[in-house]
């Protein structure tokens, strides 16, 4: 009986091509960090002035792009965000989707910033307050973590003062005892937990002496914009969060459908400076928020809409993942003919995502086949 597969671990030559590998992803999901990003130009113009006029004024700003299945919202918001976390004045956060409410985006947000960061905000906050009350010095928040590590401040010379001040700056107590807490031993994850709206007990919140529990959209705007608020106040010049698939919201019951927009609406009039919401939307879905949802959508400042690629985006896209395993020195599209990208574009009708699949799957099939270019031909039998 003959085995029913053929399973190994050894990965196919692509030197026939002057590649080391294949450079198309098998599955065209985005990357964490994307590198390549090509065409739409009217959209990349929109993001950059929406992003810049934050920047350079402090005032908030937000965008909804929008684009079919596949044609690159995810990519795009990804993208944007990689380029801003190179700054060391901004917070970037990702909501991958919605959820149910309000506080799952919060959830989302902070969970991307991870419990580092957020821990070393807390020391970032002491420093501030220890520059202020002791004769230290600390420049950092890791500056700061050391000088109590090891003995040179004592938390107990500073916590008041911060939970005071940072009280009069959020005006939420709870939230500043919660952050002061991140950088305790016994209790920093107790206080994670509450931050991030995962929900403690009772006799945990007890132990921090904080009195609400975070659980509601209600008490997550007031989360985000203390957040946001402190944020401001250590120097930081603005808080960026990019929603995506915010199209998902459509699932959600009328109600909650409405509540998830009026928390996003009533944290946008809490936050005119400051913050920056970027939404990845369908194109129907977005149309039916501005005619059902005035109060909300009118908020936006703008819309911008991905369009499917173009021929000449196509080459360009193309050529820029082959280059990533070059080994030869080529340029272009090689070994994929014009004719054959030009049909790989009508088959998919631009959209990047279909694109990518497609390149990926006939590249292997022409490398298992010894085939010396990518034609129309041989894309039509392959697929």
């Amino acid at each position: 009986m003959s085995e029913a597969f053929d399973i190994s671990d050894q990965a196919q030559d692509y030197d026939q091509f002057g590649l080391n590998g294949n450079p198309f992803p098998y599955s065209p999901v985005p990357s964490e960090n994307p590198e390549t990003y090509c065409g739409q130009e009217h959209a990349t113009s929109t993001i950059s002035s929406t992003v810049s006029k934050t920047l350079s004024t402090g005032k908030s700003k937000h965008l909804v792009i929008t684009g079919k299945y596949g044609n690159g919202k995810s990519h795009t918001l990804k993208y944007t965000r990689s380029l801003l976390r190179d700054r060391d004045d901004v917070i970037v956060g990702y909501v991958a989707q919605p959820g149910e409410g309000f506080v799952d985006i919060y959830h989302e947000f902070m969970y991307d910033l991870g419990f580092d960061e957020v821990q070393n905000i807390a020391y970032k906050y002491l420093a501030l307050v220890a520059r202020d009350v002791t004769e230290a010095n600390p420049i950092s928040g890791s500056a700061m973590r050391s000088l109590i590590d090891e003995g040179d401040v004592l938390l107990s010379e500073i916590v008041p003062e911060a939970i005071k001040r940072l009280s009069d700056v959020t005006r939420f107590a709870d939230f500043a005892r919660a952050i002061v807490h991140m950088v305790y031993e016994d209790t920093n994850l107790y206080a994670w937990q509450w931050l991030t709206a995962e929900g403690i007990r009772y006799e945990q919140r007890k132990e921090m002496e904080i009195h609400t529990a975070l659980d509601d959209d209600t008490m997550g705007v007031r989360a985000f914009t203390a957040f946001k608020n402190m944020l401001l106040e250590l120097g930081y010049t603005a808080v960026f969060v990019f929603i995506d698939e915010f199209e998902s919201i459509s699932r959600l019951s009328s109600k909650d459908e409405q509540a998830t927009l009026n928390s996003i609406r009533h944290l946008m009039d809490q936050n005119s400076e400051g913050l920056c919401l970027l939404f990845g939307c369908a194109p129907e879905v977005w149309q039916d928020v501005m005619s059902e949802y005035h109060a909300f959508s009118e908020r936006i400042g703008q819309e911008v809409a991905l369009r499917p690629l173009t021929d000449e985006h196509l080459y360009e896209l193309v050529e820029e993942y082959l280059n990533r395993e070059r080994t030869n020195g080529r340029t272009g599209i090689q070994p994929f003919t014009t004719d054959g990208l030009d049909l790989i574009l009508q088959r998919s009708q631009g959209n990047i995502r279909q694109v990518l699949t497609v390149c990926s799957r006939v590249l292997d099939a022409a490398v298992q086949e010894q085939r010396s270019e990518i034609t129309a031909e041989f894309i039509q039998e392959s697929i």
